[in-house]
């Protein structure tokens, strides 16, 4: 029963680290290098994340550089950008490309704050549903007497501990990325 808790507690951890990391993803007005984790660029044929092929820098407070140790890379990192769903454009001066964040309208930090809450809450189903397949194998185990009623009960108040703590941490990552997004 051990394995079962502790293999339930790393899926649930696992769910909120891809929440976190998708949290560094959303553009909030402040440059972030990880916005630019999801965009390949066409090396020599294969598909390349930009901070395997450049250095990502952030110099100001809303602008991040791009230094590619190829520079014959620069056009190949720009289309990548433009053709991405960033929504910035690159500017490209033969040596780096920069990319200038402009300040979210006020509308835009909105829906933001709607696209993390339903993030957040999908991270909260993939918790309860590593919940529900942990009941679901408890269940499994008393009916085939590995362990008794008991040992069930405690088991079902240990995972919904786990839930309500993972729970508590999405909302927590949450309510941090919205006061990031309203409050720049």
């Amino acid at each position: 029963m051990k394995d079962l808790l502790k293999n339930t507690e790393e899926r649930m951890d696992k769910s909120v680290n891809a929440l976190n990391r998708e949290f560094g993803t959303v553009r909030a007005g402040r440059a972030n290098p990880s916005v630019l984790d999801k965009i390949t660029v066409d090396y020599y044929g294969s598909p390349m994340p930009i901070h395997q092929i450049a250095t990502v820098s952030v110099p100001e407070g809303r602008v991040l550089q791009i230094q590619p140790w190829d520079t014959g890379t620069l056009k190949l990192i720009e289309k990548a950008i433009l053709t991405s769903d960033i929504g910035i454009n690159p500017n490209n001066d033969g040596r780096v490309v920069r990319l200038v964040f402009p300040p979210l309208t006020e509308e835009r930090r909105k829906d933001l704050v709607k696209e993390i809450k339903k993030m957040a809450e999908d991270c909260k189903v993939a918790v309860r549903s590593v919940r529900r397949d942990a009941i679901e194998k408890l269940k499994g185990m008393k009916k085939n007497n590995l362990i008794t009623e008991d040992d069930q009960a405690n088991g079902e108040k240990k995972i919904q501990t786990l839930t309500d703590k993972f729970c508590a941490e999405a909302d927590t990552l949450c309510a941090a990325k919205e006061k990031e997004i309203l409050e720049i």
